[in-house]
């Protein structure tokens, strides 16, 4: 196919094109540089779109599109064209197709019996589902197991803790149908490779089962919450008309092995249930998992993470930093990415962030507080908040102990929830700054070298929270030395957005969610190290970062399974 890297299309900010319309305004553009009709495409595929904004007010849209012409049968038929224009941004590619059966190692058909082994999924997160739908594709009938509720029950548990505080510890915002990404902005970007095509594969699922097509281009692809649970739920009765199988608000308690270190059995509830191999797809949250898994000698080791805050800010400011525009019709509210390195070294970055979102109460253990940001699909809340996050790692911790990180966790979330008294504690960038920066060594006034004056905008701007919050000290959260890195932080992103360190954004706790402390360490064929037939798999196991990384995991896993079925019947 021919790729045309970029199309560029001047977005004037009101008026928003529909899809059949901008393939022909695209279509039309590529023909012209290739110097040919339109009528000579005869397919025609938007790979990507972005949005440049550098320039603004003058603001792009960006395509990527593959074509392939009736004329050129062949690849070097292609080539040949392509060499006439002379234009680097256009170039003849090969797309990646992704073949599930291929990837496994199948040729031909499957063993017969092979279909016949026990598969357990722990799990339903996208890590889970998307593993557990690849077996089942394959023939498989696998064996979902979820300590939480089913989506639409875990959807009426979880908006009564928001409006009553009465916390459910096994359906909640991290677990039950769809894993802790069912409850969050639903953002499908990653920073993983590739060139397997099991992105592809994931984003195209997505769309089966009911997300916007336009997930397939988008640079940041976005379903929102209330889309993502209607995806999980249509994923889960293929799963199971195709002969797989799910156990909701049944909770995986141990694991079993025989004589040669196997394994043997689950327990699941107090039943003990033979399985030839288990997917660990257990969610970052699964801390009970965690130290089941310690005390069967698992093999697992502490790693670095992050934790920090929510910031919240009006929607309208940053739209204005980043679009030049308060309000723009025809652009995706704006979202942004800050990253910078304290003088003692350590991260500060934005995570998560939530154009048009609100701050969750994303609790599961009682006495314990953590949040979350989340977004429905159409992102029209009046505020942006976003995860402002500091790296942290076990020389942190207080301790050697292979769960040291989840401890750290745990004492930060009893300080937030004693702080707010069970609510979400809440504090204005101006009083938290003032209390770490007793020396004044941060007041550099930032924020006044743009416009030499501070963006106010306390008094038409209240927080956006899911749960009850409170005012408080937030700054007594964490240790001092992060408080002052995540200071340092806000200051310096003052600088990149104009108003990011206003006094009075608002700043809620505690952020410690942002993956797991946990590695669940596994070899090449996807194995625990010391388990045979355990697949440590997903976020919670520490492969991945977000929703679409678990999902492109749980794919893998999938493959690593079946490849290794058919090994056996060599």
């Amino acid at each position: 196919m021919i790729r045309i890297n970029q199309i560029k299309l001047l977005n004037d900010g009101k008026n928003v094109r529909e899809h059949d319309e901008l393939c022909d305004v695209l279509k039309k553009k590529a023909a012209k540089l290739l110097r040919i009709t339109e009528n000579e495409i005869s397919e025609f595929v938007i790979m990507r779109h972005s949005i440049d904004a550098r320039k603004k007010p003058q603001i792009y849209d960006v395509f990527m599109v593959d074509l392939r012409l009736a004329k050129a049968k062949d690849k070097k038929a292609e080539e040949k064209i392509v060499s006439k224009i002379k234009d680097k941004g256009i170039s003849v590619v090969s797309p990646v197709f992704y073949d599930f059966m291929e990837k496994a190692g199948v040729i031909g058909e499957l063993p017969s019996g092979a279909t016949d082994k026990r598969i357990a999924v722990i799990g339903s997160g996208p890590a889970g589902l998307f593993c557990a739908y690849m077996l089942a594709e394959a023939g498989f009938k696998p064996v979902v197991f979820e300590r939480g509720a089913d989506v639409d029950k875990r959807q009426e548990i979880v908006e009564k803790f928001w409006e009553t505080g009465e916390l459910d510890t096994r359906t909640n915002v991290q677990f039950g149908e769809g894993g802790a990404g069912t409850f969050s902005d639903g953002k499908l970007n990653t920073m993983v490779k590739d060139k397997d095509g099991r992105g592809r594969k994931a984003l195209s699922l997505f769309t089966t089962f009911g997300a916007d097509s336009k997930i397939m281009y988008d640079a940041k692809p976005h379903i929102g919450t209330d889309v993502l649970r209607n995806v999980v739920k249509n994923m889960r009765q293929e799963i199971i008309s195709l002969g797989g199988e799910f156990r909701f608000e049944t909770q995986v308690t141990d694991i079993v092995t025989d004589g040669s270190g196997a394994l043997k059995a689950l327990v699941a509830d107090g039943e003990e249930i033979p399985f030839d191999m288990a997917v660990l797809a257990i969610g970052h949250s699964a801390r009970d998992t965690f130290s089941m898994l310690k005390e069967r000698d698992v093999s697992m080791q502490k790693k670095p993470f992050a934790v920090g805050f929510r910031v919240e800010h009006p929607q309208k400011l940053i739209n204005l930093s980043q679009y030049g525009i308060e309000d723009p019709k025809s652009l995706p509210v704006s979202s942004y990415k800050l990253v910078m390195n304290t003088k003692e070294g350590r991260g500060v970055y934005s995570f998560c962030m939530c154009p048009g979102g609100f701050v969750v109460n994303a609790s599961s253990e009682e006495g314990r507080l953590a949040v979350n940001g989340m977004s429905y699909s159409k992102r029209d809340s009046e505020n942006a908040n976003s995860a402002i996050i500091i790296t942290v790692d076990p020389k942190d911790f207080g301790s050697e102990d292979v769960l040291a990180g989840v401890e750290f966790q745990r004492r930060l979330e009893e300080k937030a929830y004693k702080l707010g008294n069970g609510k979400i504690p809440v504090e204005y960038y101006e009083d938290f700054k003032n209390a770490v920066d007793k020396d004044g060594a941060f007041n550099s006034d930032s924020d006044l070298d743009l416009d030499k004056e501070t963006v106010r905008f306390r008094d038409s701007f209240h927080p956006n929270t899911k749960g009850a919050y409170s005012f408080t000290n937030v700054h007594e959260i964490l240790p001092d030395d992060l408080n002052k890195s995540f200071v340092e932080g806000m200051e310096k992103f003052g600088t990149m957005i104009k108003g990011y360190n206003s006094p009075d954004a608002l700043i809620a706790g505690v952020e410690t969610r942002t993956s797991s402390p946990v590695r669940i360490n596994r070899t090449e064929n996807g194995e625990s190290e010391n388990v045979k037939g355990l697949f440590p798999c997903g976020e919670g196991a520490g492969y991945a970062g977000g929703i679409m990384s678990a999902a492109m995991d749980g794919i893998k896993i999938a493959e690593l399974i079946v490849k290794n079925i058919v090994e056996s019947f060599d």
